[in-house]
């Protein structure tokens, strides 16, 4: 844990060093984090040139607005992510370069369905009804949960990034999704079938 909490107290001074100007706090969180960040990109774009526009843009926002960032509502990574995945998305849209692949549907590879079935028939309800059971998880379990069903990252991606022992990482996941699987149980009522 201590490695953790030196890992956020280091962002946020790289934070403010960006704020006050300094391209060197930049390029040090660029050669922390542009990996990652790049691969995030590639999972939403699957193109490797978009992929590598979005990382720049990324951090182009990072210089530009680094101000938004609050640790209070989480972890730098989070955040930076969050970033990264809503550039993507963005230039997905632009661009209209995907069409949904049949077989199994990740998050990412049709983002207007995804919106569309949480908008459809009252489910703005169900949308924030998740948002509300999310947040009610502990900040540690909500965190890795959002990273890997929202940003695709394995749990040895999530323990390398976050500097946290595998088994911390899988057991932080396995007791958010239990708190979740009661908390929606409790929040939804099971839709009848005819």
């Amino acid at each position: 844990m201590p490695n953790v909490l030196m890992s956020q107290t280091t962002e946020l001074h790289l934070l403010a060093q960006i704020q006050d100007g300094s391209e060197d706090a930049l390029l040090e969180l660029h050669s922390r984090y542009a990996n990652l960040v790049y691969s995030v990109a590639y999972r939403v774009l699957n193109d490797p040139m978009s992929a590598e526009e979005v990382t720049q843009d990324t951090f182009m926002r990072l210089w530009n607005k680094s101000y938004t960032f609050d640790p209070e509502k989480g972890r730098f990574t989070t955040w930076l992510l969050t970033v990264t995945r809503r550039l993507a998305i963005d230039l997905l849209r632009q661009r209209q370069r995907r069409e949904p692949k049949s077989g199994m549907l990740f998050m990412d590879e049709d983002p207007g369905l995804w919106e569309n079935i949480l908008t459809v028939d009252g489910s703005a309800d169900l949308r924030r009804t998740l948002r509300s059971v999310l947040n009610e998880l502990p900040v540690e379990q909500r965190e890795l949960i959002e990273l890997v069903y929202f940003y695709g990252m394995s749990h040895s991606d999530l323990a390398e990034t976050l500097d946290l022992p595998l088994g911390t990482v899988k057991t932080r996941i396995r007791l958010g999704m239990q708190k979740l699987r009661l908390a929606w149980g409790d929040n939804v009522n099971p839709i009848e079938e005819h």
